[in-house]
């Protein structure tokens, strides 16, 4: 393990009357490499109630089936994320089999605690406890969750008890030498806190041998008072070393290399051939480069020289590459990593032939309703992808989406892309604001109030509006505003008065998504998405011969019958 990498110490002892009827389980799990780095460190303990036939099977279960469940979520998961997911499904897979047990049940409490670069996360149900040691301190991090029936105290809010799991979460800060004591309630009453800190400080060397020291005088202190050790468990986890402030992103950082020179077609770069100049703005350039060795097409973004080294954009430019290299979508164009150690300031794209969304509209000037909402769902799809991962893109317009030569949607520009989950609030805005602001950029950027995966949704949406409308859905410009009076002056124009082909379903979702203000759109973009899709087409009148027409078959049966009852009046 590097000198770098968090470094953790544990160890454990319990006491029950019965060693092959415990109803407590508890387990450390520090994986090494990267999947440290990507989930870090676990640590648990359970417990289940003495009445309950299988509290074995619940506890082992419960730690077992955490442990496994959570270093098999996706790594671009965060901690919260992936925990929650995995105790969810826990918990109603317990619930449900505990309905096909007689005397028993996988109903137990449980205390988890990751231990994640710098942080800690505490997941809490029931009544085990969790305590942290610093220095002399000694603090509870957990609460007791449990309920008075008949005289006997039962855990409530625990795992399997019900459909649902309130879990209470907490996280806080790691320092170097933290300790936390896991222990069972049973162990409750019977030492103070300064005999838990004095015990565990007279040899923190060996924490196995702490442990057992705590176990034994929590059980000479319940024989004195006239009843048995009753599982006793303890578990502690010391902080041996914390990785470094910018662990998680400098192994792939280069904000440390030089800005390129302003470079033309036929310069070299790094072993990379200057194909063409894609772009030139104040804030970055674009080229099309080849790979001088293997042929390869890409394409290189770099700041732009004149950019002064204190700039919101300079600043996070070295950060787009991390941010956007997880994501795996057909509709977002892929990072390529470099083959050659590189002296520069820079990240790689794959080069996508096609033409941006705005020219090939006007190249394509009869596409149907029908091919600009596949293209409209494609976009959508991009944009999930980027949510799914915690990055709002903050620049969606026409011009940064590219449709290939076959006709798919690519995602091309992350220079305002940002982490959502690592904003100090009005860093993302800013930096958007650096980029440029646009006629599809959400209100909020020009007002400074709060951005957000909505803000995102309002891009989407007037895009998608000009694609189907060919104008924007506001005579007044949202980068225009100047107050949050200027939103009132905000009309919407119905999109069905320029394409009456849209349905007024489809107007009615983009008005809601097109909303001046973000608490009034859509909650998810799914639910946008949804009004998107093509709706099955109803059966229309011509499409059933007459013949087959119920009411035409009653008549003719009708006129049959009639001209039958004639005819045996005329006979007679």
């Amino acid at each position: 393990m590097s000198n770098s990498s968090l470094s953790l110490t544990y160890g454990q002892a319990f006491v029950a009357p019965d060693q092959h009827r415990h109803r407590s389980s508890m387990s450390v799990q520090i994986p090494q490499g990267e999947a440290l780095q990507a989930k870090g460190g676990c640590a648990l303990i359970s417990d289940s109630t003495w009445r309950n036939s299988i509290a074995k099977q619940a506890g082992d279960l419960s730690v077992r089936g955490f442990l496994a469940d959570y270093y098999s979520t996706p790594e671009h998961w965060d901690v919260k994320t992936s925990a929650t997911r995995v105790l969810r499904a826990l918990n109603s897979w317990c619930y449900s089999q505990s309905g096909y047990i007689e005397g028993g049940s996988y109903i137990c409490s449980l205390s988890a605690m990751i231990f994640h670069q710098r942080q800690a996360h505490l997941f809490h149900m029931g009544d085990t406890l969790v305590f942290r040691i610093r220095g002399a301190e000694f603090e509870q991090l957990t609460r007791d969750h449990v309920t008075d029936l008949g005289g006997y105290r039962y855990p409530s809010r625990a795992l399997g008890m019900d459909g649902h799991v309130d879990i209470d979460y907490s996280t806080f800060t790691l320092k170097q030498g933290d300790l936390f004591l896991f222990m069972t309630q049973a162990v409750r009453g019977t030492l103070v806190p300064s005999e838990y800190v004095q015990l565990i400080r007279a040899d923190v060397s060996d924490l196995d041998a702490a442990c057992e020291r705590l176990t034994a005088a929590a059980n000479q202190r319940a024989s004195e008072r006239g009843y048995n050790a009753n599982q006793f468990c303890f578990q502690l986890v010391r902080v041996d070393r914390l990785p470094e402030v910018e662990s998680e992103e400098s192994p792939r950082l280069f904000h440390h290399l030089p800005v390129p020179p302003e470079v033309s077609p036929g310069d070299r770069l790094d072993g990379l051939e200057i194909v063409s100049v894609l772009s030139r703005t104040p804030r970055a350039r674009v080229y099309h480069v080849r790979d001088a060795r293997s042929g390869r097409d890409m394409v290189m973004k770099a700041p732009s020289p004149e950019l002064s080294p204190r700039n919101v954009y300079l600043e996070h430019f070295g950060l787009q590459q991390r941010v956007v290299e997880r994501i795996n979508s057909p509709f977002v164009v892929k990072v390529v990593e470099a083959e050659r150690t590189r002296r520069y300031l820079y990240y790689l794209m794959a080069y996508v032939e096609g033409h941006s969304l705005s020219e090939w509209l006007r190249l394509h000037p009869q596409t149907s309703l029908a091919q600009r909402l596949e293209i409209a769902r494609q976009l959508v799809k991009a944009v999930q992808a980027l949510h799914r991962h915690e990055v709002l893109h903050q620049h969606l317009h026409p011009d940064n989406i590219l449709i290939d030569r076959h006709g798919n949607l690519v995602l091309t520009d992350f220079g305002a892309c940002h982490r959502r989950d690592s904003d100090i609030q009005g860093v993302a805005r800013e930096l958007a604001r650096q980029v440029g602001l646009t006629e599809h950029s959400a209100p909020e950027y020009a007002l400074d109030t709060e951005v957000g995966r909505r803000s995102d949704q309002y891009s989407l949406a007037s895009t998608i509006y000009w694609m189907l409308t060919g104008h924007l859905p506001y005579t007044q410009l949202p980068n225009h505003l100047r107050s949050h009076t200027d939103l009132e002056q905000m009309t919407y124009r119905r999109a069905r008065l320029s394409n009456p082909a849209i349905s007024e379903d489809l107007d009615d979702a983009l008005r809601r998504s097109l909303d001046p203000l973000r608490a009034l759109r859509f909650r998810r973009i799914s639910e946008f998405a949804y009004r998107l899709r093509p709706k099955p087409r109803a059966q229309t009148d011509t499409q059933r011969p007459p013949w087959r027409e119920p009411a035409n078959v009653w008549q003719a049966i009708a006129t049959v019958l009639l001209l039958l009852l004639i005819l045996s009046w005329w006979l007679k």
